[in-house]
């Protein structure tokens, strides 16, 4: 039977606790450090030569639920009642909302060094080393918000504006393409400066941190966020019934973007699975 993902708003305390101890225990047997060292090695750039599959890619959505699953998988290993919740960005808009709670995910970076003080993931609660992908500090740093130049989180049109769109991608397939669900809910935009960061790409900066980081796992936000992201897949799924995952065949030999991008039927590295199986996931889980 299909277990299901909650809103981080509407958890109970009892919920709460059990994910936060599950997610302390992942990382106490050492598997959360793994999960960082993934992203860190699956994060590459259109600027970089050869294969993208985590980012500025198709393979985005469908890189991150398997990424999302294998997660889900520790912690549920740990605590079976327990699945990851969402947080909805474009409703828990503040600093203070949900998920940003001492029963939760813990506040906002101090101002002096932007460390978390706040929270089961402070430093001082000697719970949450950084240990992956990080320079001489071994604390989780957040700056919500961006205090020095302040940006909102998207909202509710931002979403529209993505999930409107019929096509799950287009060529070039990269971050520089301007059509397709994907790169809209990915977020890389034209221009420059705080306008060109739409949807998934905004809610990094906002949270600030090590979020701004290819060691963005080192902070549980990342997974909240994540879970939000996949199910604007799930309901652009279910708006644009019948519209699959492109490219549907690799790009040829003489396209820039040949073996850099996975098509719907290839492996998806590092796992044993293409992006089309990751299309249909009525039978793990669903959204509450």
């Amino acid at each position: 039977m299909a277990y299901v993902r909650k809103d981080a708003a509407t958890l109970t305390a009892t919920e709460k606790r059990r994910f936060v101890n599950a997610l302390l225990e992942v990382k106490r047997r050492g598997e959360y450090d793994e999960f960082v060292r993934t992203h860190i090695a699956y994060y590459a750039s259109d600027g970089e030569r050869g294969l993208r599959t985590a980012h500025m890619a198709p393979s985005f959505l469908p890189w991150h639920r398997r990424f999302l699953l294998d997660l889900e998988e520790a912690l549920r290993r740990v605590d079976s009642s327990v699945t990851l919740p969402y947080w909805d960005w474009t409703r828990d808009r503040t600093a203070r909302s949900t998920p940003w709670t001492a029963d939760l995910l813990g506040g906002n970076g101090r101002r002096s060094d932007r460390q978390v003080t706040t929270g089961p993931f402070a430093y001082q609660e000697g719970n949450w080393r950084l240990r992956v992908g990080v320079s001489d500090r071994e604390f989780l740093t957040r700056d919500l918000g961006r205090r020095a130049d302040p940006i909102d989180l998207p909202t509710k049109s931002d979403l529209e504006w993505a999930l409107k769109d019929p096509a799950y991608d287009a060529a070039p397939w990269d971050s520089t393409v301007t059509k397709g669900f994907r790169n809209r809910l990915e977020g890389w935009g034209t221009g420059r400066g705080s306008a060109s960061w739409r949807n998934h790409n905004r809610v990094h900066r906002w949270i600030g941190g090590v979020m701004l980081t290819a060691a963005s796992v080192n902070d549980p936000a990342f997974w909240l966020h994540h879970a939000f992201v996949d199910l604007q897949w799930y309901r652009w799924q279910r708006r644009h019934g019948g519209a699959r995952y492109l490219p549907a065949t690799a790009p040829g030999s003489g396209d820039e973007q040949h073996g850099r991008v996975v098509s719907r039927h290839e492996k998806l590295p590092p796992w044993d699975v293409s992006p089309g199986e990751l299309e249909d996931v009525g039978e793990t889980y669903r959204y509450a």
